[in-house]
Order: C-alpha cells, then sequence, then structure tokens
C-alpha cells in the first residue's frame, strides 16, 4: 500500500492497522518513493544474512570509545 507523507500526518491509526495485517506500506514525497515501512514482527526485519552485517565485527576495538573519538572536537591553533 502506498501513502503520501501527508496521508501520514492525518492517517496515523490507519497505517498502525494496514501494518498489523502484515502488509507493507510505501511513503512517497512529492510523488517519489521515499520509505518503506514493514511489520516489526515480520522475519524480514530478523533477518541476518544481510551484505552490511557485521562489517567491522573483524576489528578488535571497543565502539563506545571509537565514537567518542570521532565526536571529539577539533585544536585549531
Amino acid at each position: 500500500m502506498t501513502f503520501s507523507a501527508k496521508e501520514l500526518r492525518f492517517k496515523i491509526s490507519m497505517l498502525f492497522d494496514i501494518l498489523d495485517s502484515k502488509e507493507d506500506i510505501v511513503i512517497t514525497y512529492r510523488g517519489k518513493p521515499k520509505a518503506k515501512l514493514i511489520p516489526f514482527n515480520d522475519k524480514r526485519v530478523q533477518k541476518k544474512d544481510d551484505a552490511l552485517f557485521g562489517l567491522w565485527a573483524d576489528r578488535d576495538f571497543d565502539v563506545d570509545s571509537h565514537l567518542r573519538e570521532l565526536r571529539k572536537g577539533r585544536v585549531f591553533e
């Protein structure tokens, strides 16, 4: 089923009913598809064979410390 961004705002309860019936929803913006909503209980959500899953699994550093290092402010002299 397809909904526009405007319909998303005004018919949100209807969207949840559609998702409860296990149907996908495509959201369009200015006539172009921008997003796809799938039901959370759907098995496609739990799929682990995605090509990008575990992309950094072989790296042996702490993700939290790596993110802190990336977010650290720069010093300009």
